[in-house]
């Protein structure tokens, strides 16, 4: 009997796009599976979690650069007017 094959858990990804491709290959890999992989699942979809909070955090804080540069351009250019 061969015990099966598990994933070793990796460290939560430190930036969006290592964030972006560790969703990515975890999508590829569930989805082009003929039989799920129940045996690591937990692990695919802990893992994927982690890297969707860190896209998420990066996501709301460039959301809040930009709303806070356009702010400060509309005041500008309403203290110019």
């Amino acid at each position: 009997m061969s015990t099966p094959t598990r994933k070793r858990k990796k460290a939560a990804p430190k930036t969006f796009k290592a964030a972006y491709d560790i969703l990515k290959t975890n999508a590829a890999e569930l989805q082009q599976q003929d039989e799920p992989d129940i045996d690591n699942l937990m692990t695919t979809v802990e893992e994927s979690i982690a890297a969707y909070r860190v896209c998420e955090t990066r996501i709301h804080a460039v959301q809040q650069a930009l709303d806070a540069a356009f702010s400060e351009e509309d005041k500008t250019a309403a203290s110019e007017s």
